[in-house]
């Protein structure tokens, strides 16, 4: 099927034929009908990919930060691929429709396949033949709505609505609109409806004209006397309410609100304008300013979003579907016409002229409501989609399940490294990421289909790069199809998942390798050479500064993600291991007993491993330090020697009363010495005997029994 992404390198509109995205429990599919395109946020979006690398970085300075501080704690060759890996990312464009339902998850009970659904939210209901949408994110339509087309506004009118509700507007209220493009026609449209007076302002004339009908004034603000004429059309107090929707860098609209707003007005910013807030002028009349965060409850809540959990109406009466809902009303009982914003419409393949006239408009040709349509392509329905690529047989064929940031920031760009590999086949449930990964990797064919890939004789080698609760599953149907399997850790997020590998494993044949990659890593390998941790008494600190991630974030899920501990801590368990050369004896963890709402207690643990050789590790797993001190930091005695690995950048050795180092420009975790291994022992060059599948199993167990 065709989808609508952004080169965020060039700014360059690309059609891209991805396959059919996966249908989901808690969602639905809808055959797309029409979209619309958002023009300022879209615009945007294309705007900053055809900047240069200079402009791109003084319009995102949090960017750079981030960039600068991976610098000092990874290396800087790292950081900067980084940095240039998500450049090479193409960026889904739209996030709001009207489609046909075609195929209904397990758990939507409301839908049924035929039915005529409004769309909205930025990865699903993205400028596309074809998109999955959780079931919170659609709203049914009337069996005989009239104006298909109208509907695909839902998102934009969502936006509005709850900017118009978080300025409290009442009956009676006087309410200024600054701004008259399209999201603040919308806007005026629906205050319209509800019986308020409505004072339109904008810098330019034009845009009365399109809202004459339901703008019952206007105002210039870029004139003179343009204060003074709101006040006269409020008998000199001032307006109850004003909406910004305006799209500008300027404060002009902050200013200029508190100059109209009456004593103790509220100010509700939907659109993206300066924000310097003249405190005298709000001081004085004691404004309320309100952001509004896009369509309203919900938003940006995956519990509500992607797993479809609604808020109960008594509590939160406004949701973000409710909202969507009130709108396709509004439209349907023809108290707000949509139809008469729409100045453009292009078919889907035509999207390039649709964004330059958005962009670069080389006519000036006046636009606002710019739509995109379907028409009918057979094609669409197909979960596969093929490139003319020749395979090299004599090659490991590589089959990809997965393709979420791990996978194509540092699975691929390190495997690609070496020529022994050929990529085949990727299976994502999205399209959005298909996208995004056969842009850049010369892939055979990408689907949503994962089995096709167990069933290709061509794929000797299945690489699994999913959440952690689908590991076991795709273990063991790729391990009982004939492959080898590379999973990326965790393996299992439980005990029976781990003991049902171990059977997978034990009635076949391949390999099966875990990316404990750490052990790979030359910097371990040079320590344990040196020191021969293996042979001595040892004692191991290993520190690990994880960072904070949001509490909602999907690993710590239990039943997804399985926690931090039994999705990370793993790595280093595994690393303690191979320095020791020794098995697991014992394992005691504490973790802190805080009553913080910042921290999450299990995100911050000690854990002491005893090995049978004596050995000893302690691992301190925290959230609880900065992002600009180093990630990992392990410190190694033995024998009387001492080495430090200060997060796989540099090392250093104590030793013989000299000091001996080691250091790169950028990390090296072992990502290219794991896949060199892993090439070795399918080809028959070498026993796997480095990371044996006891080991794999003892490390994956130490951290699921203590959790």
């Amino acid at each position: 099927m065709k989808q609508v992404f952004s080169d965020v390198k060039t700014g360059k509109i690309l059609v891209m034929e991805v396959p059919t995205p996966a249908c989901k429990q808690e969602g639905i599919l809808v055959e797309t009908l029409y979209s619309l395109v958002s023009a300022g946020t879209e615009r945007s979006l294309v705007d900053f990919g055809k900047k240069n690398l200079l402009r791109k970085a003084t319009e995102r300075p949090d960017q750079v930060k981030k960039v600068l501080d991976k610098m000092k704690t990874d290396g800087t060759i790292t950081a900067i691929k980084a940095a240039f890996n998500k450049l090479d990312e193409p960026l889904p464009l739209g996030y709001s429709g009207v489609g046909r339902v075609i195929e209904v998850g397990k758990n939507c009970l409301e839908f049924k396949k035929g039915d005529l659904v409004a769309i909205a939210g930025t990865l699903h209901a993205n400028h596309a033949e074809i998109n999955y949408v959780p079931k919170n994110l659609a709203v049914k339509l009337p069996p005989d709505f009239e104006s298909i087309e109208e509907a695909a506004f839902v998102a934009l009118g969502a936006v509005a609505m709850q900017g118009i509700r978080q300025a409290e507007v009442e009956l009676g209220d006087k309410v200024a609109v600054i701004g008259l493009g399209l999201l603040g026609q919308i806007t005026c449209q629906i205050l319209h409806a509800y019986g308020n007076e409505i004072i339109g302002i904008d810098i330019n004339n034009s845009q009365y004209e399109i809202g004459k009908e339901y703008i019952d004034h206007f105002v210039n603000s870029s004139e003179e006397d343009a204060v003074n004429k709101v006040l006269n059309l409020t008998n000199g107090y001032g307006v109850d309410k004003i909406v910004i929707t305006a799209a500008t860098t300027s404060n002009q609209p902050i200013d200029f609100s508190a100059e109209i707003a009456r004593d103790r007005a509220i100010i509700s910013m939907i659109g993206v304008t300066g924000m310097e807030i003249p405190r005298r002028s709000f001081y004085n009349k004691e404004l309320t300013f309100k952001l509004s965060r896009s369509y309203g409850p919900g938003r940006y809540d995956e519990t509500y979003e992607e797993k479809g959990i609604d808020y109960p109406i008594g509590y939160v009466r406004w949701t973000e579907k409710r909202i969507m809902e009130e709108f396709i009303r509004l439209i349907y009982t023809k108290r707000i016409n949509m139809k008469k914003l729409i100045t453009h419409t292009f078919e889907i393949d035509k999207a390039p002229e649709a964004y330059e006239m958005v962009t670069d408009n080389p006519k000036k040709e006046k636009y606002l409501g710019i739509i995109f349509n379907y028409p009918q392509n057979e094609k669409k329905y197909r979960n596969v989609v093929v490139k003319n690529k020749i395979i090299n047989k004599e090659k490991i064929g590589v089959g990809l399940i997965g393709s979420g940031n791990f996978a194509r920031s540092v699975i691929l760009p390190n495997l690609t490294k070496i020529e022994d590999f050929e990529l085949i086949g990727l299976s994502t449930s999205g399209s959005t990421s298909a996208g995004q990964t056969i842009k850049k990797y010369n892939f055979k064919y990408s689907t949503t289909d994962y089995k096709k890939l167990l069933e290709d004789k061509d794929i000797n080698l299945i690489i699994i790069s999913t959440p952690h609760n689908t590991h076991a599953k795709f273990v063991i149907e790729a391990l009982d199809a004939g492959k080898h399997v590379y999973v990326e850790k965790p393996l299992a997020i439980n005990m029976e998942q781990l003991e049902k590998i171990k059977e997978a494993y034990e009635r076949n044949d391949q390999h099966l390798i875990v990316g404990f990659n750490r052990r790979f890593s030359p910097f371990a390998k040079w320590i344990k050479e040196q020191l021969q941790t293996d042979k001595y008494t040892t004692i191991i600190q290993y520190t690990i500064n994880a960072g904070e991630i949001p509490k909602d974030h999907w690993i710590n899920d239990p039943n997804v993600g399985g926690g931090r501990i039994i999705g990370e801590v793993c790595h280093f368990v595994d690393f303690c291991q191979y320095l020791t050369g020794s098995k697991i004896k014992n394992v005691v963890t504490q973790t802190v007993n805080s009553n913080s709402e910042k921290y999450i207690n299990n995100d911050n643990i000690s854990m002491n491993i005893t090995f049978e050789n004596g050995s000893l590790a302690n691992i301190i797993y925290t959230s609880m330090g900065p992002k600009s001190y180093p990630k990992e930091n392990v410190k190694i005695f033995t024998n009387g020697n001492v080495a430090e690995l200060k997060n796989f950048v540099k090392a250093e050795i104590y030793k013989g009363g000299k000091k001996i180092k080691k250091s790169k420009m950028q990390q090296d975790k072992g990502f290219v010495e794991e896949y060199e291994y892993i090439r070795d022992i399918i080809k028959g060059k070498r026993e796997n005997d480095y990371l044996t599948f006891e080991e794999i199993y003892e490390t994956t167990k130490s951290t699921l029994e203590v959790f």
